[in-house]
């Protein structure tokens, strides 16, 4: 269906009802995405999502994160109530109107459009592109296929309704630096019985780390997540990708349980980071790896100094506009 000018489609009594739902969708800069996330969030039940733009690749059949594209943010509310929806549209577009006075950042026109539920399961999945991540990741949504290159690491992913689908930046500078502790051989050496890496990843989602650890060389990963979508997720990515043997995920937060790990995955928020640095450390084995991100600029030093007084010792970072990733060790 194509997209409407605000409140247009919310006219139209045929598409509302108990399976509607209005899309809101608004291209924006990337460092106006989070006041326009706030302004949307307002009326969305649901939360919003953020999709980085994109630059196609292998002949359009792939694509990777380009920061000079706009960043579409998108919202959904039901639009069961006409009236009710258009005074949600109304009170968006005004103060995004307001927002754009300020003059700081590129922010585009709210878009909407109603999608029902009997096609939202393809309606999502259009929103989700084979992306190529650092030189050898390669994240294929199940729906779609992939010409592989010889040396792909290629992670079948079927986000579902858990976070990390490697669209975020978040979880793209996890990988990034995941894919350098591989190469520098840091998963081919560690207490797995195969004699590689065991890893910790907390906050699992989707499993997306836990799994990319794997298969990037780690003998074993265990996910944690309190979500139990998450858990489910993760465990049924595993097995698309053919690791379910030794990827586990279990519904819990630290302390895990478990002998220290080699490498610990944390990809959370500053404020969890800050207060879980000393449980995060114990997770480590002398000489281990952590790599923590869900880092906002604003909020670096904070995660840099809970990490130095809970005795790691920070030695790698990574930004993608506003988001950072940390590399940091205990000391042997």
């Amino acid at each position: 269906m194509a997209d409407a000018r605000p409140g247009a489609a919310t006219d139209a009594a045929p598409s509302t009802g108990p399976g509607a739902w209005l899309e809101l969708s608004v291209a924006t800069d990337s460092e106006a995405v989070e006041a326009v996330s706030e302004i949307l969030g307002r009326v969305a039940p649901g939360g919003t999502s953020v999709e980085p733009g994109f630059e196609l690749i292998d002949e359009g059949l792939g694509a990777r994160p380009d920061p000079a594209r706009p960043v579409m943010v998108r919202a959904y509310l039901p639009a069961r109530d006409a009236a009710a929806t258009r005074s949600a549209v109304a009170e968006v577009d005004e103060a995004l109107g307001h927002l754009r006075a300020f003059d700081l950042r590129p922010i585009g026109e709210l878009e909407t459009r109603i999608v029902h539920e009997a096609d939202w399961a393809d309606a999502w999945k259009r929103h989700f592109p084979v992306l190529r991540i650092g030189r050898r990741i390669v994240i294929r949504p199940t729906w779609r296929r992939h010409r592989r290159q010889p040396d792909d690491v290629v992670l079948a992913l079927d986000p579902g309704m858990a976070f990390g689908t490697g669209l975020h930046p978040t979880t793209r500078l996890c990988l990034v630096l995941l894919e350098g502790a591989a190469d520098r051989g840091i998963l081919a050496r560690g207490s797995a019985p195969d004699g590689n890496a065991r890893v910790l990843d907390v906050g699992c989602g989707s499993g997306i780390l836990a799994i990319a650890g794997v298969r990037l060389g780690a003998g074993s990963a265990l996910g944690l997540d309190t979500d139990p979508i998450a858990i489910e997720a993760t465990l049924a990515n595993a097995s698309r990708n053919h690791v379910a043997r030794r990827v586990r995920a279990r519904a819990g937060t630290l302390p895990s349980g478990r002998p220290a790990h080699d490498m610990v995955l944390a990809n959370l928020i500053a404020s969890l980071l800050v207060r879980l640095a000393g449980d995060l450390r114990a997770e480590l084995r002398p000489g281990g790896t952590l790599i923590a991100s869900g880092i906002f600029v604003d909020h670096e030093a904070e995660v840099r100094a809970a990490f130095a007084a809970a005795g790691l010792e920070t030695n790698r970072r990574l930004a993608d506009g506003d988001w950072v990733v940390l590399g940091a060790v205990r000391p042997a």
